[in-house]
Parts: structure tokens; sequence; C-alpha cells
């Protein structure tokens, strides 16, 4: 392997991408976002530039997020942002390509896996391995996944939310949801126009979910005051949410993640419960940082549960981490559970 050569693992979320260079850490952390000029399929930004887009560009130009619960679902546009940050990442050794660690939800099909592969590769890749969202975020996590030993992971991101029992560096049970931090935005926007009759965008949504958002009472009650567009009138008016309107408005999603937290706990071997009660459960991705989801979790399971470290950057640090072991990796597979039951 040549000096210049760079090993890269890509955390391809579906609202922010991060990327990992071997040696360097976290270099690139920026929104799935792109801004094509219509008339010419021009790719005029990516990332940051291009969020600042979202909801506010003329007629020729449309910001668009190419992936949509944690899977491509337009595939040139994430080739070419794909491209754009693996260059960004290599700066200007071009000539040798990097071999790439790309991370994926644990419920993907291989129709979908193949397309993560095959973007990677025409983006320049010299190589490109694939590895599970839990697993990836339980080696950020710091939790050595070689012992014999149940460890639980719940990684919310934006497009979906995984969870997965691992021992013995694979996933013993595990589960994948297409609700997440980008369902949790939905809901407010929903609860917002059912109750104030005012209409929110996205990012207001999200700020709202990040500055005044949880589903356990707190000690003392947050308020926001939002911009809207008022669907009676027409007409532009501000409004104050408070942190305590918030549980209902998300009582929908966060149902659903604590169902699926709670079906993989009845999934899991009886010798591997007992190893998770002792362990914990360990949440991260961005959605695990909404106030109170790891109390209410821990409340209807009655197992301990914490929020990672840095919980954000966790999958893609796992991702690096798990280019130490790029070479006992086969290329291209990703389930690496799926392919441990096939060697027996």
């Amino acid at each position: 392997m040549g000096v210049m050569s760079k090993d890269i693992g890509i955390d391809l979320g579906t609202a922010t991408v991060l990327v990992y260079v071997k040696g360097r850490g976290i270099v690139l952390k920026e929104p799935s976002v792109v801004a094509i000029d219509k008339n010419n399929q021009k790719i005029l930004k990516v990332g940051r530039e291009a969020q600042q887009m979202l909801g506010r560009t003329p007629g020729n130009i449309t910001a668009i997020r190419p992936l949509r619960d944690g899977v491509i679902s337009q595939y040139d546009v994430t080739l070419r942002m794909i491209q754009h940050f693996i260059k960004r990442a290599c700066g200007n050794s071009v000539f040798f390509k990097p071999r790439v660690i790309i991370c994926v939800p644990s419920g993907i099909t291989e129709v979908e896996e193949r397309a993560v592969y095959d973007a990677a590769t025409q983006a320049g890749a010299k190589k490109t391995y694939l590895i599970e969202e839990p697993l990836a975020a339980a080696i950020g996590a710091g939790i050595d996944i070689s012992q014999p030993n149940g460890h639980m992971v719940v990684d919310i991101g934006g497009g979906t939310t995984d969870i997965a029992v691992t021992s013995l560096g694979g996933i013993v049970v595990s589960e994948s949801i297409k609700v997440a931090g980008d369902r949790f935005d939905e809901a407010i926007i929903r609860y917002v126009r059912k109750k104030h009759n005012i209409l929110i965008g996205e990012r207001t949504a999200e700020e709202i979910k990040i500055k005044v958002g949880s589903v356990w009472s707190r000690e003392e009650p947050r308020v926001i005051e939002v911009k809207g567009r008022c669907l009676t009138q027409g007409l532009p008016r501000v409004i104050r949410i408070s942190s305590e309107e918030i549980p209902s408005a998300l009582a929908e999603p966060i149902k659903a993640v604590v169902e699926a937290v709670c079906y993989v706990i009845e999934r899991t071997p009886p010798e591997l419960i007992g190893d998770v009660l002792s362990n914990g459960i360990v949440m991260t991705g961005g959605g695990s940082l909404l106030y109170g989801l790891d109390k209410l979790i821990e409340h209807v399971t009655g197992i301990r549960t914490r929020v990672a470290d840095k919980a954000v950057s966790c999958v893609a640090m796992g991702t690096g981490m798990a280019l130490d072991h790029i070479a006992s990796l086969p290329e291209g597979t990703i389930n690496v559970s799926r392919q441990r039951l096939s060697r027996y």
C-alpha cells in the first residue's frame, strides 16, 4: 500500500455526512444536502451552504436531500455528493484512490446495499466496505464488541433508528425502523399546524426540537419564539412554544422507537439479556440527545440507559476505528452477522 493512500470512513447519514480519515480523525461534518440547477443538472453547492438554501430557492435551483430514511433515494445526486466529500477529505492526492468504509442501516435490503457500494466505487474508492450502523455505533461508543458479552445499542439518526444487541464482534438481534429525527420534526410541524394553526418549515421544527424538545418533563420549562405563516389569514405570525407541549407532539414517533427497543429485548437470547441488564443500554446519534429520551427508555424497560459521549459522531468514529480491521473485512459485503451465519 502506497504511503499516500488513504483510508476513509464515511457515516452516510440522512441528515448529516461525517467523514473520518485514518490518522486524522473526523475531518468533515456536513449536512446531506445538495443544491442543483434544474436547467443543466449542475451541482451548485454541497453540505452546509446548500442547507442554507432549503426552502429558500428560486425556481431554477432546487436544494434536495438525496438520502431518505437512511437509504439512497436519488442515486446520481448521492454519487456526486460522495465524490465531493471524498475529494475534500483526500485533498490533492487524486492519484491514490482511497479505501472507503461506509456505514449503512442494519435493515437495508440487498438492492439498497448495492446502490451504496456502487456509488462509493464510482465516486473513486479503490475498495469499498460496508458496516452496519449499530456495530459502528458500539465501536465508537467505546464498547469492546469482540468479547462474548452482550451490549445493546440504540442509534437514532435522521432517517433511521437502529437497535441491536452485539456480541462476539457481530449483531445477534437487530431492528431498524424508519422513524428518527426527521419524523420527530414532521410531528412537530403537524402539531404546530393543528394546535396553533401556523405553518412552519423543517428548519424551524428542528430548532424547536433542539431548544425545547423533550419527552420527559423538565424541572424548569423552556419557551421558544418561532415565526410561521397563519393558515387562516396567510400572514406571518410569531408564536411561543413551551417544552411542556412537545411530549404530546412527539408521542407517536417516540412510541414507535420505544416499541422497537422492547421488540429487540423480547427477541434477545436469555444469556445475553443478563449482560444487557448489567451493561445497560447505550444510546447514540443526534436523535438520542432529545431531552428525557434516555429516562423514558429506562423507565419502560427497567434497564439502565445512558447517552454516549459525543453521541452524534459515535457512528463515524466507529466506522473510522473499523478501518484498523479492514484487512479482515470482505469487500462489498455488509451484513457481518448474515455472513457469519453462512460461514458455519
